[in-house]
């Protein structure tokens, strides 16, 4: 798409703006438990966005004490069946910005804009990943907001990363450089059976903060610098069980050894997948 004049002006004011401060302020409203006025702008919320409540574990709007309950409400035991048919599932209801391989320590952001691997990982198991597969995925505001494992792992590092908070959304990949390998992030490593696999949670403008089932709230971190965890026997996690969420949403990086696995061929940038959906596969059998 254009890198436009006009998408630049859009996107001047986040330069501006005291993007922690508001990300902070948004994380205190939407936890603030008002009775009736929380559940009339959830109401508006859905209406506007046209959130499918079905699906969720509690479709009642009075169950939820505060927005981020809600905006952070669990599904269904049948709403996202795992695919039976891949390796490798989604870990989130959202979009596909980017899907690919990376090549010559490049990620390509958006057309004509790449960012760069080191970067992104702030230095960490660089060599590891320099041929992997990577795929962006973006959570809009009316997406189920927890995100799950693609495949069992066992967890080793966790790396914190300080930095920006810009939207995540398209127009803003157009024409802010280096905008994932700037943005405040969280970095998760695991060990799996079809090799190393990296999930980078991308923090962005109003996420109030971004939590892992092993350590809790992780962001707001008052922490100016890089902070990496080492996990001698971390957890293992098993493939389709939650290991993190968005308070609010954004944009998780999944990174694949590329010597064990493709990508389900059919997916291309744009496209939208479920949690659950196939997205990536040994290449011993073909997805239907």
């Amino acid at each position: 798409m254009k890198n436009s004049l006009g998408d630049q002006f859009l996107t001047l004011p986040q330069y501006l703006i005291p993007q922690h401060l508001l990300s902070r302020m948004i994380l205190k409203l939407t936890r603030l438990k008002m009775g009736w006025l929380s559940h009339w702008v959830i109401r508006r919320f859905i209406k506007y966005y046209g959130v499918d409540m079905s699906i969720a574990q509690s479709s009642d709007v009075s169950h939820y004490a505060s927005f981020n309950q809600f905006f952070t409400r669990a599904l269904n035991e049948f709403a996202r069946p795992l695919a039976n048919n891949a390796e490798i599932v989604s870990p989130v209801d959202g979009e596909i910005s980017q899907i690919g391989q990376i090549q010559n320590g490049s990620l390509l952001q958006a057309k004509g804009r790449d960012f760069q691997l080191n970067d992104l990982l702030a230095g960490h198991k660089v060599e590891l990943f320099k041929d992997a597969l990577f795929s962006t995925l973006y959570l809009s505001p009316k997406d189920y907001h927890r995100i799950h494992m693609p495949m069992t792992g066992q967890l080793t590092d966790m790396v914190y990363v300080p930095g920006r908070l810009f939207s995540v959304n398209q127009r803003t990949a157009r024409v802010v450089p280096n905008l994932f390998a700037r943005n405040e992030r969280v970095i998760c490593f695991f060990e799996t059976e079809l090799g190393q696999m990296a999930l980078i949670l991308v923090g962005a403008l109003f996420v109030g903060s971004m939590e892992t089932v092993w350590a809790g709230t992780v962001t707001p971190s008052k922490l100016s610098q890089i902070e990496h965890f080492h996990y001698e026997n971390g957890p293992i996690l098993e493939r389709g069980i939650e290991m993190g969420r968005f308070n609010m949403g954004s944009t998780v990086i999944v990174l694949l050894d590329a010597n064990h696995l493709q990508w389900v061929s059919e997916l291309k940038a744009r496209n939208q997948v479920l949690m659950g959906q196939a997205l990536a596969h040994t290449g011993d059998h073909n997805i239907q």
